[in-house]
């Protein structure tokens, strides 16, 4: 893993594969980790667990659009989390990350959780995939784990050996409403699982106006539907 510091951000990366963008102050990263915290915007509260941390790029989005609770987050390395806290310099607030597997985590949880985002990879010589517990083991787990009106966000990226569609239909399984958001620029898809949803429009209309709050440029280059 290395950092590559810009004018404004460091980049987190692995190889050729952009891990993760962590601002210098509360802040859009332009790319998909804007776009997962706008669905918080979603959940019925603002207890928030995190699976997966990286670089913690999405913390930066997350509290310049005014998510100001404890953020609950679960990683298998703490590489990041000392590069982290010194770019951070004190304003990501309360954000208490875990080194286990993230399933053996949410197991162990006795608390519900209004908005759970799971953005795990694994970074290959070929890019970068999801574990094959996001399909086989997460899903349900995730569901369980939430409570009676939260929302669950998946970003979604092929798993060798699993079928873009039986994916789709592992992930988005629990959930009684699911949409789902594309990228113009990047092959990522979001999920957003929940028991009841607004019509596909409204969530655009409010994941959009986050992300223009926050002034993230994915506000015109995101699709939001109710079939994936």
């Amino acid at each position: 893993m290395k950092w590559i510091r810009g004018k404004k951000s460091m980049r987190v990366v692995e190889g050729n594969t952009l891990l993760s963008v962590l601002p210098d102050r509360p802040g859009p990263t332009q790319s998909v980790w804007d776009v997962m915290a706008a669905c918080a915007k979603l959940a019925p509260g603002t207890r928030v667990a995190l699976l997966g941390f990286a670089g913690g790029g999405i913390i930066a989005p997350l509290r310049a659009m005014g998510l100001n609770s404890r953020i609950e987050a679960v990683d298998l390395s703490r590489l990041g989390e000392s590069r982290f806290r010194k770019v951070t310099a004190g304003w990501p607030g309360t954000v208490r990350l875990t080194r286990t597997d993230a399933a053996r985590w949410l197991r162990g949880r006795k608390s519900r959780f209004d908005l759970i985002i799971e953005d795990l990879s694994i970074a290959m010589p070929s890019g970068v995939t999801k574990p094959s517990m996001s399909a086989d083991t997460l899903p349900q787990l995730m569901k369980k784990r939430l409570t009676p009106g939260g929302v669950a966000v998946v970003n979604l990226l092929p798993i060798p050996g699993v079928p873009w569609r039986r994916l789709l239909e592992r992930i988005s399984s629990p959930y009684r409403e699911v949409c789902w958001v594309g990228f113009d620029e990047y092959e990522n898809r979001l999920m957003i699982g929940a028991r009841s949803l607004p019509p596909a429009r409204r969530v655009s209309l409010l994941i959009r106006s986050v992300l223009r709050s926050i002034g993230s440029r994915l506000s015109t280059r995101i699709s939001v539907s109710r079939k994936p």
